[in-house]
């Protein structure tokens, strides 16, 4: 499926077609209230000391004719998270050290756990987005064979993945160092994400 998916990409990109663009996938995004969980370190996944994993429920509208993963790439790029791609989410548990991810889902369903295998299981459709802070334990149980998800970071940071308790030494120091991003990867400059992540104790 990725590789179909980086053709499609590819092409949409070269031509425009079935993307809104960086001006106007804003305006596909509905108001939401943010979903808050915070996950203790469990010995393998350090997780955040601090920020709290976010989820936007339905928070992203697909316009008609347009390609929904696309749609989620032109939003995120035009609130400065890049580095975007297109596929599922891993299925063993994982974590980034070194900077924040956020996960678009363009089509489909599945059941993602956060946290670690102490954390808590989500289930992810289309329109959902999570955003995750360095350091937030992902792993995906199931999902639909359909199952399309968008992923990006933000300008700071240097993407690393981890998994083993070898890895945890350096994350525990990396994770507090990265920076909270300018932008809420999908409601921009005022949206929720630097408040909650500032405030967050």
């Amino acid at each position: 499926m990725a590789v179909l998916e980086d053709l499609k990409e590819y092409a949409e990109r070269a031509t425009g077609l079935r993307r809104p663009g960086k001006r106007t996938a804003p305006d596909l995004v509905r108001p939401r209230k943010p979903q808050t969980v915070r996950f203790k370190d469990d010995g393998l996944v350090p997780n955040h000391p601090r920020w709290p994993l976010i989820i936007y429920r339905g928070a992203v509208a697909f316009g008609k004719g347009l390609d929904p993963a696309a749609v989620i790439e032109d939003l995120f790029e035009a609130n400065g998270w890049g580095d975007t791609w297109r596929n599922g989410i891993y299925d063993y548990v994982h974590y980034h050290s070194r900077i924040h991810e956020v996960l678009g889902i363009a089509r489909g369903k599945g059941r993602v756990r956060f946290g670690g295998n102490k954390g808590r299981i989500f289930t992810l459709k289309a329109g959902d987005v999570a955003v995750l802070p360095a350091g937030t334990g992902h792993q995906c149980l199931s999902a639909d064979d359909d199952f399309l998800v968008v992923g990006a970071y933000p300008p700071a940071g240097t993407y690393d993945e981890c998994t083993t308790a070898q890895d945890r030494p350096k994350s525990l120091k990396s994770i507090p160092k990265v920076p909270v991003p300018r932008k809420d990867p999908i409601y921009g400059v005022d949206g929720p994400l630097a408040k909650l992540w500032k405030k967050a104790k």
